[in-house]
Parts: structure tokens; C-alpha cells; sequence
């Protein structure tokens, strides 16, 4: 018998009233044709919600943005009462906090630039509040139980607590907003869950300290530390190093913004990307410090454990997509710290 074409074929079919048989190779290309438009119609409706998200949060961003700095603006500084310049104070801290949640959870669907974008800016907010904090102050809250030394010319004054070796003297009060310690060498330095609750911790000029931080802090901010090893619970906002060296740090925050700081190792998890500036030799692994309590902290500070960008690093002096920047690096499994005791 002939073989029979499919022209003939299709017309013999057609003839006899029955569909014509379609070619698989016919049908397989449709199917690849229909899955591809669905795809592309998934896509643009992505982006179109994504550009939506982007939108509503760039002008929600700003409106909190523009409310909080007239909160924190000059009226505040020309002789209003203290109770209300606090009170104002109280209502930018929680707008900040708010501005800091609508971030980390825009995040996954904003761009890098507009995340660094936003994190300068929360930076700066927090700065800016902090600076009001102190022009509000009581004059006497560095006044201490023990003797006050006088400063010298050119000196810096304490920042928060200096507590020497076998003292619990310089221990500031649980209503001062800043707590912890500078200009200490060579010392086992704690603080606990009621001295650190919600409260800014500055740990300024230390050297070869090693500090545990058991709770929930609002900010950290390390400054000229050396040889350091600080172990923190989590925080509530943003943590910030400026000029340390040989320091290991673990903690957990929102916010982790570094300036001028070698040959550091860093424990963390933090819901943002991680930004450096100027910084070189710093090296990254998970966050794995713990306490008794250190749940409970996690619940007060509003940080979603499930975010974390540990290894995810912003190196502003770093612009190469192609290659991976010299100045941090991860630290590999064998040798990360595994007893903390």
C-alpha cells in the first residue's frame, strides 16, 4: 500500500467529516507559544504591581520622612518646655520606628539604590534624633555617685558609663536614653535587660574589652574601639561602627552601617543589607550568639528573624558588579566560633 501524505490525508479527513490529526510537533509548538504569552502576561503584571508597591512606598516613605524632621526641626531648640520638646521626641522615635518597619518590609520588591537610598536616610533620622535627645537632657545626667573627675583640655567627657574593674559606681540610671561605657581598657564589661531596654548603648575608646550586652537595645554605636569582643542582643534599629579595628561583634539589628573599620569579624543577623564605607579586612558569618532571655528580646525589639541578609553586603567604595569586592569576605564554616562561653 502507497503511503498516504498528510495533505491527502487532511483531505480525506475532511471528506469524511472527521478533524484533521494535528502533527505533534504542531501541537507542542502551540502549547510552548500559549505557556510563553502567559508568561510574559505574568510578568508585566508583576512588574506593574511591583512599580505600584514602589510608588506607594517612596510617597508614604517621604510623608514620614517630612514629619519627622519637623518634628526634630529648629523650633525645638528655641527654649520649648522640656516636657513638650520630650513628648516630641517620643513621637518622632515611634514615627522613625514605623518609617524603619514600612523599609524592611518593601525591601524585596524596591531596588537596591532606593534601599541605600532610604537607609542614609533613616540613618540620618536617628542621628538627628539622638542629637535632640542630648539638647534636651538634664545638664546632670552624667553626674555620678562616686567623685567627677574633672575633664581635661582637649578631653572627651564619659560617654554613658565607665565602670572600672570590681565597681558598679558609674552605672547610669535606667531614665538616662544612653548607656554604656568608654575609655576602658582590658575589662569584663556587661549590661543586662533592664539597663539596656530600648535605650541607645555607645561603647566609645575601648581597648581589648570584652563586652555582653544582655537585651534589647534601641541603637549601638561603637566608636574608636580596639581588639574588642562585643556580644549584643537585639536591636531594635540600627547598629553603627565608626573607626574600630581587630574587633569581633555579634548581634542582631535592622541596620548595620560601618565607617573606617579593618580587620573586624561580625556575627549577624540583620534585615537590611549590610553598608561599607571606607572599610577593609571585615568578614561576615550568621549570628549565632544566644543568652538565657534572648527570645523574650527578640519579641520587644520587632525584628523578623525570618530577614536575614547576613552575607548580603553593600561596599560603597566597591562599584564592580562582575566581581566580588576585596574588602569583606565570608567566613568559612570551620572556622566560624562555635562556643561563645
Amino acid at each position: 500500500m502507497e503511503a498516504v501524505s498528510a495533505a491527502e490525508a487532511a483531505g480525506l479527513s475532511l471528506a469524511a467529516g472527521v478533524p484533521p490529526l494535528i502533527p505533534e510537533r504542531l501541537q507542542q509548538r502551540d502549547a510552548e507559544r500559549r505557556e510563553e504569552a502567559e508568561r510574559r502576561r505574568r510578568e508585566r503584571d508583576a512588574q506593574t504591581v511591583e512599580e505600584e508597591q514602589s510608588d506607594f512606598f517612596t510617597a508614604a516613605f517621604a510623608r514620614e520622612r517630612d514629619a519627622i524632621e519637623a518634628l526634630l526641626g529648629p523650633e525645638l531648640d528655641e527654649g520649648a518646655a522640656e516636657d513638650a520638646a520630650t513628648r516630641l521626641l517620643e513621637e518622632a522615635a515611634g514615627r522613625l520606628q514605623s518609617l524603619q518597619k514600612l523599609l524592611t518590609d518593601s525591601v524585596r520588591f524596591l531596588a537596591p539604590y532606593e534601599v541605600r537610598q532610604a537607609q542614609a536616610t533613616m540613618a540620618r533620622l536617628q542621628s538627628a534624633l539622638s542629637e535632640r535627645r542630648l539638647q534636651v537632657q538634664p545638664k546632670k545626667r552624667f553626674a555620678f555617685r562616686a567623685r567627677k573627675k574633672e575633664s581635661a583640655v582637649g578631653q572627651e567627657p564619659p560617654m554613658a558609663s565607665e565602670r572600672p574593674q570590681g565597681s558598679s559606681e558609674a552605672i547610669l540610671s535606667p531614665a538616662d536614653p544612653e548607656c554604656g561605657f568608654s575609655r576602658v581598657e582590658g575589662q569584663e564589661l556587661q549590661l543586662g535587660p533592664a539597663d539596656l531596654l530600648q535605650r541607645n548603648v555607645v561603647l566609645s575608646h575601648l581597648t581589648a574589652c570584652r563586652v555582653r550586652l544582655c537585651g534589647n537595645p534601641n541603637t549601638l554605636l561603637m566608636r574608636g574601639c580596639r581588639d574588642c569582643t562585643v556580644l549584643c542582643g537585639p536591636v531594635s534599629t540600627s547598629a553603627r561602627l565608626e573607626d574600630c579595628s581587630g574587633c569581633l561583634v555579634a548581634l542582631a539589628c535592622q541596620q548595620l552601617r560601618t565607617h573606617l573599620v579593618t580587620q573586624t569579624t561580625f556575627y549577624v543577623q540583620v534585615t537590611c543589607r549590610a553598608m561599607l564605607e571606607d572599610c577593609s579586612g571585615v568578614r561576615f558569618a550568621p549570628y549565632t550568639w544566644s543568652y538565657v532571655g534572648i527570645e523574650a528580646d527578640f519579641e520587644t525589639s520587632g525584628l523578623d528573624r525570618s530577614r536575614d541578609n547576613w552575607s548580603q553586603v553593600d561596599d560603597f567604595n566597591w562599584l564592580a558588579r562582575d566581581q566580588p569586592s576585596p574588602n569583606w569576605s565570608v567566613i568559612p564554616e570551620e572556622e566560624r566560633v562555635c562556643d561563645w562561653s
